[in-house]
């Protein structure tokens, strides 16, 4: 992995930081690669195509908040070879849903696939997940803090 590919690969996953802050829903979706497969936190399973790729339903997600979602991206580990990389890290989000009394952070966990594209690194492939309780309750484990 050169030094450039490093830095463009750290940039399209660290920069979702201010661009989810400024709610900048074209940036977010600009990241990805046609072919994008996403298994995120909310329903449905798998979330693939223009789903992903268009900007609108990610604006409409983020008029559900008062004010910006902070995230939050610790220990991002990067591997890449000449046109196919992937990383991990622990993220958080910080928002106030419109309407609730206080906000909420959770943290949860990341993998981001990538594929290098006319010279341009896009994300192909992104998966967060929550841990749960194996206690019966079955409850995700937002509490947990890296």
């Amino acid at each position: 992995m050169t030094s450039q590919d490093e830095a463009q690969i750290r940039e399209l996953i660290t920069g979702q930081v201010t661009a989810m802050a400024k709610a900048d829903a074209e940036w977010l979706v600009g990241r990805y690669a046609p072919e994008i497969v996403r298994y995120d936190l909310a329903p449905p399973l798998r979330h693939t195509g223009t789903g992903v790729l268009d900007p609108g339903g990610l604006k409409n997600w983020f008029a559900t908040f008062d004010g910006p979602v902070h995230t939050e991206i610790r220990d991002l580990s990067i591997t890449a070879g000449d046109d196919v990389a992937f990383c991990h890290s622990l993220n958080s989000m910080s928002a106030t849903p419109q309407g609730a009394p206080g906000g909420f952070t959770m943290w949860f966990r990341a993998t981001v696939c990538l594929r290098k594209i006319d010279r341009e690194w896009k994300i192909t492939h992104e998966h967060t997940s929550t841990p749960f309780y194996m206690d019966g309750s079955f409850k995700a484990a937002t509490d947990l803090k890296p």
